[in-house]
């Protein structure tokens, strides 16, 4: 059943009442797919890997930044740059060799998620996005599979499971999406680093609860932590039987769910070092927020996302302009606004933002 160096590996589960070999067996023979490799992705896979999980893949087309590391703790400064599946993949296989662990450097798409999620026992849901969220659980409720979801938001965190034993779905929970950019990202408003090990803590218990049979499974009641006075409260929710029913999936996840666009023009810190040197450097733009600027800013004047559009009329007389953030993700954003905007307009935006190897000065 286990080698001796599993049986010294796993010993104090292995003599946990309750639990013991069988607990121990039913880890080994289960396989967990977890949705992102941030900062829910890293506990989850850290825990379910150490608990012994015999297949662990991890799904994530994003690479590791240094804005990461206060609480994608998976990675480290070596890492930045590098695909965090793999390089997550990596030290998983080093924290326990007795489990396989596979990569998906990939995003996931309409045209990939079941074939991705067909030889999964169980889906943790590590994503920070509604449209990922919606298509994965459509794919689960599709695939008949239990989904363990966690999210954050500043101090706060929820932990449920959905589509467990018939139960209720996220969109049971959740039926209608946000509007775009109505709820921003934890680049724009900030997050505590540990918010997402206690959160990411508890979508590991409860996976491990559903592959062991221990305990009582959160289903149809929502966990909620609140870091600032920390406390826990349970919510009820009733399942939603419009919600359940198997319609396939959908066409308007969006483009976070979309077969990938294609490349937008971007620029390495190099070239656009290059070109601020040249006889007819572009008009540099820093849309983080102002307190972000002061720490830290390659020139440029600060105009913040939200606020972009009130310069158009002065925008309109650049017509070269590039745009840059701390990761990347918000001058991405400003781009695709702009572009409709200033369609006659050269606009780029640089690659990682100020926070990528080597921008640093």
């Amino acid at each position: 059943m286990f080698s001796p160096q599993e049986q010294q590996f796993y010993a104090r589960q292995l003599s946990l009442p309750g639990f013991g070999p069988e607990g121990q067996q039913r880890l080994k023979g289960a396989s967990v797919l977890v949705i992102g490799a941030g900062g829910l992705g890293c506990p989850v896979l850290t825990y379910l890997a150490a608990a012994g999980v015999g297949i662990l893949g991890v799904i994530d087309f994003d690479k590791v930044e240094a804005s990461n590391l206060h609480r994608q703790v998976l990675f480290g400064v070596d890492d930045i740059g590098k695909s965090k599946a793999l390089a997550a993949a990596a030290r998983l296989r080093g924290q326990n060799p007795y489990i396989k662990v596979q990569a998906y450097d990939k995003q996931l798409t309409t045209e990939n998620v079941l074939r991705l999620m067909a030889d999964y026992d169980i889906v943790v849901d590590g994503s920070d996005n509604f449209p990922t969220r919606y298509l994965v659980n459509d794919a689960c409720l599709l695939l008949d599979k239990p989904l363990v979801f966690g999210s954050i938001y500043k101090f706060e965190g929820q932990v449920t499971v959905f589509n467990y034993q018939g139960g209720p779905t996220y969109r049971c929970l959740y039926p209608i999406p946000p509007a775009e950019n109505e709820v921003p990202n934890c680049a724009e408003i900030g997050v505590l680093g540990i918010l997402p090990g206690v959160v990411g803590t508890l979508q590991a218990t409860e996976a491990i609860k559903l592959i062991t049979g221990t305990g009582e499974v959160l289903s149809g009641r929502l966990l909620l932590y609140d870091a600032l006075h920390a406390t826990f409260q349970t919510y009820r929710f009733q399942s939603n039987p419009a919600s359940r029913e198997r319609r396939g999936l959908r066409d308007d996840y969006g483009l976070a769910c979309a077969v990938p666009a294609p490349a937008i023009e971007e620029l390495t810190y190099p070239e656009l070092q290059e070109l601020m040197e040249g006889t007819n450097p572009p008009f540099l733009i820093d849309v983080r927020e102002p307190h972000e600027h002061e720490r830290f800013d390659i020139a440029g004047v600060n105009w913040p996302l939200k606020t972009l559009t009130q310069h158009l009329p002065e925008l309109l007389e650049q017509p070269d302009i590039v745009l840059y953030c701390q990761s990347g993700m918000r001058s991405r954003k400003a781009l695709e606004l702009l572009r409709e905007e200033l369609p006659g307009h050269t606009i780029r935006h640089l690659k990682g933002g100020v926070g990528a190897a080597g921008a640093w000065g």
